[in-house]
């Protein structure tokens, strides 16, 4: 199959552009990093600097991968991360436009590299338990129950790969961290920090420079691990409840 990539490239402290490249001869069955693989390999053969895009496990549970291609985060295919992306889902010769995510509170490092670590202040400003720490409890020490166990355990897939944040139009990262709020907010172990816990990440999220929700529901559209836009509503009440109970 042949490609032709319109592939976004910047230099750090530079202004970007859009550079075309050709990807010939890929495998259908090839991934699309493993597509920028092979055109990096000719890139530095011809003498050219290769195309900058993260990158880790690829196999969809790190969340490091992650680009907007034709206008989609993670590309077309719903629940798919970049790396499970395969070739075979585009038409042999089509144009693929390759970006970066864009937002304010992801600033570009190189072409298709940004800076995340803006969820990493959200996840340090509450995303935590105050347990004992020791050797690991028995399984079933404390009685929870499977329908609060399942919804737990499904926001917990969240993998904070950034993909909420770039197809909402206001760049809002409240999928991700109402996810990260609820999985703890669903359990017993939550519980000691549930009444600031969505305060602090709330505020650290709006310092990051986060747009704010206005229930588009391209985040959920988006997500590679499908998180639901139900979560955002319980982050909502989480705040709201904190909120009430401090003025009390």
């Amino acid at each position: 199959m042949n490609f032709t990539l319109k592939v976004w490239r910047q230099k750090p402290g530079e202004k970007g552009k859009i550079v075309t490249y050709d990807a010939k001869e890929i495998s259908s069955d090839a991934s699309f990093l493993e597509m920028l693989d092979i055109v990096n390999e000719r890139l530095v053969i011809e003498g050219e600097e290769a195309i900058a895009f993260d990158h880790d496990c690829r196999e969809g549970i790190c969340g490091m991968c992650g680009c907007v291609v034709n206008g989609y985060a993670h590309g077309h295919q719903e629940g798919t991360t970049l790396c499970q992306l395969h070739m075979r889902a585009f038409e042999d010769g089509s144009v693929i436009y390759v970006e970066p995510w864009r937002s304010r509170a992801f600033p570009v490092l190189k072409d298709l590299v940004v800076d995340r670590s803006a969820f990493d202040a959200i996840i340090t400003a509450g995303g935590y338990i105050s347990i004992r720490t020791g050797s690991a409890p028995d399984g079933n020490a404390i009685a929870v129950s499977k329908e609060t166990a399942d919804a737990a355990m499904d926001v917990a897939e969240c993998i904070g790969c950034g993909a909420c944040v770039a197809a909402c139009p206001n760049a809002s990262a409240m999928l991700f961290t109402s996810a990260k709020i609820s999985q703890l907010a669903l359990l017993p172990q939550g519980q000691p920090e549930r009444m600031t816990r969505a305060q602090r990440m709330v505020r650290a999220m709006e310092v990051a420079g986060f747009g704010a929700c206005t229930n588009h529901g391209e985040c959920e559209a988006a997500c590679p691990k499908e998180i639901k836009l139900d979560n955002i509503a319980r982050l909502n009440r989480e705040f709201i409840g904190a909120s009430v109970k401090k003025q009390a």
